[in-house]
């Protein structure tokens, strides 16, 4: 009975918009769980049970907010489903890993270093310059330009196509950029390459994450970079917060101005609502030195 319940529910959230890939996964583990001890209904000690089987406190407590969601919808349908409260395992405490800034100088350093790798005769160096140049000219998360295809590059930008929430967006390219991307489609269509991904891996394959994860770790070492956030490393993820920090210091900082910025900036990260590109946002000298300029002016009573 549950099994159905589930599959119901997965549709839903599809139908949303929702990819839903990782809490189907954990749903179909607590529905096998309650169905062989019997269960043909949500209960609160099974939930319970199951989510406290999770190796860490953080993953107990998203095993029971993902069957607790389930529970509230099942619940709306029939009352013998019970919900688990949601504070069953203690509160979580949100706690926000701030972001690296890159220095210019870094991102220069980063790309160089991928434009050394080996074998120096292959399409590997060029492809992983490409790769990083195009992260911190676009902002683009990793995921979206590895799933990019050769035919996404058009006339007038970048398509990125069906990322979260199955939304696409357009992404106009600078002349740099567009240049250096030219010259790296060259490049790749003289190796007479039948994938059609846009990055490759030496199999003709789309590049995984993980191996693009290895490489960046590698040129983190090559640039001395390693460890470089307060012991931490850079993440390949901090070049968006950079591509976001950076644009803002570049507006005009009057205030309609810095609302423009922020509404067009969300929209060519692709970000749903103004809350999440806030998010992107972190303090440096550029923009505090913006602040404090336009405080001293209103309180010399002049324009904000």
């Amino acid at each position: 009975m549950m099994r159905g319940d589930l599959a119901r529910y997965v549709d839903l959230q599809c139908s949303m918009g929702f990819k839903f890939r990782v809490q189907h996964i954990l749903l179909r583990g607590f529905v096998a769980h309650a169905e062989e001890r019997g269960d043909r209904h949500i209960k609160t000690a099974r939930v319970l049970e199951w989510a406290g089987l999770a190796p860490s406190p953080a993953q107990r407590r998203n095993r029971l907010l993902t069957v607790r969601r389930f529970a509230l919808a099942m619940h709306a349908e029939n009352t013998r489903h019970q919900i688990p409260a949601s504070d069953a395992f203690g509160n979580a405490i949100a706690r926000r890993r701030p972001p690296y800034i890159y220095k210019p100088g870094e991102i220069a350093r980063l790309i160089q270093a991928a434009s050394a790798l080996n074998p120096a005769d292959t399409l590997r160096p060029l492809m992983y310059s490409t790769l990083l140049g195009l992260l911190a000219a676009t902002g683009m998360r990793i995921s979206e330009a590895l799933a990019l295809q050769v035919n996404d590059i058009t006339a007038d930008g970048l398509l990125v196509r069906e990322t979260k929430f199955q939304k696409s967006r357009l992404l106009p390219l600078h002349a740099t950029a567009r240049r250096a991307l030219d010259r790296y489609i060259v490049a790749r269509n003289q190796l007479g390459a039948v994938d059609r991904a846009l990055f490759l891996s030496v199999a003709d394959k789309p590049l995984p994450y993980n191996t693009a994860r290895n490489v960046f770790l590698q040129l983190l070492d090559r640039t001395a970079l390693r460890g470089a956030h307060a012991g931490r490393d850079p993440r390949i993820h901090d070049l968006r917060h950079t591509f976001a920090v950076r644009s803002l210091e570049q507006c005009q900082h009057d205030r309609a101005a810095v609302a423009r910025h922020i509404v067009a900036l969300s929209t060519y990260l692709g970000h749903a609502h103004l809350t999440d590109t806030y998010w992107y946002l972190q303090a440096t000298p550029v923009l505090m030195g913006q602040i404090a300029e336009a405080g001293e002016a209103l309180l010399m009573g002049g324009a904000p």
